[in-house]
């Protein structure tokens, strides 16, 4: 009885063969744009350019002492590390002083940052979103800001979230985030124990 039940199976197959999906296309990531935001004399007649990059090229060290001027808590260097690696895309803010007197001569120093992780397709949030507090008031957060976005939407990212301390609330407000939109609410666990 076994052998004829299985003979049926064989003989009587009505199910076709499913090939499976084709490979998704692979998508080019984007290259790094870069983009000088801000060009202008010093008194001492040096030239300084505020450059807006998305390659990601952040040194770790930089970024813990751009940290340290705006007051946040210290973090491990290696977790530093690992956000930004891990990072869709990372966003900089560089001032690059050339001096008046010195051919060639040029000091590059981080002053603004902003990454974002994503799943590649629908969704980004943005962290970690610092400007040197000497750049801050000159519109250069909300320019980085419009950047990032801009940069999210030509990857196709067009559900873009962010976590915002209370102070920075009306800042983000006015770059188009809401607060709640809906009736959404983030949610956040901790460890119990």
């Amino acid at each position: 009885m076994e052998m004829h039940f299985f003979s049926l199976l064989k003989n009587n197959s009505s199910t076709e063969t499913v090939e499976p999906p084709p490979a998704p296309l692979e998508v080019e990531e984007p290259l790094p744009v870069e983009i000088v935001l801000l060009e202008r004399t010093l008194p001492d007649g040096s030239t300084e350019q505020i450059l807006f990059s998305s390659a990601g090229d952040v040194d770790v060290y930089d970024l813990q002492a751009l940290c340290d001027k705006v007051g946040w808590p210290r973090r491990p260097l290696s977790k530093i590390a690992a956000s930004l690696r891990n990072s869709y895309l990372v966003a900089t803010l560089y001032s690059i002083i050339r001096s008046s007197e010195t051919e060639g001569e040029e000091k590059k120093q981080l002053i603004g940052m902003a990454r974002a992780t994503s799943d590649h397709a629908f969704n980004a949030t943005i962290w970690d979103v610092l400007v040197d507090p000497s750049y801050q008031g000159q519109g250069l957060g909300k320019a980085l800001m419009e950047k990032v976005i801009r940069t999210l939407l030509q990857r196709d990212i067009n559900n873009i979230t962010l976590f915002a301390d209370n102070k920075v609330i009306d800042f983000y407000k006015n770059l188009g985030f809401e607060v709640d939109p809906q009736g959404i609410k983030g949610m956040f666990w901790y460890p119990r124990f």
